[in-house]
């Protein structure tokens, strides 16, 4: 009829205890409002808010370190002036060269 292995194996999976089992694993793992996949879909998350976390630090680091630059040094606030809102003396000529490749 069929191999030994097969027939005790069918006869484990009638015992109504570990079928209860098996359904209520099964139920955790697929239906469950904390199952395993959006489980493993919040540690994909958590793992990329952190690594957003750590990018934002650095960049306000960055940024406080240019912002102490631009209060205390006269001559850094003033290339900031020329580069970023094309600021000029009125006796000076601007030229805006544009880089194609950007």
């Amino acid at each position: 009829m069929g191999s030994p292995l097969l027939k005790k194996t069918f006869h484990f999976l009638k015992n109504k205890y570990v079928l209860t089992l098996l359904l209520f694993i099964i139920w955790l793992l697929l239906f469950d409002s904390n199952n395993l996949l959006d489980r493993m879909k919040q540690v994909r998350e958590l793992n990329q808010l952190k690594n957003d976390k750590e990018y934002y630090q650095k960049k306000i680091k960055e940024d406080t370190r240019k912002l102490k630059e631009l209060e205390t040094d006269d001559k850094s606030l003033e290339k900031f002036a020329r580069e970023q809102y094309l600021m000029k003396k009125k006796n000076e000529d601007l030229f805006i060269v544009i880089d194609k490749d950007k």
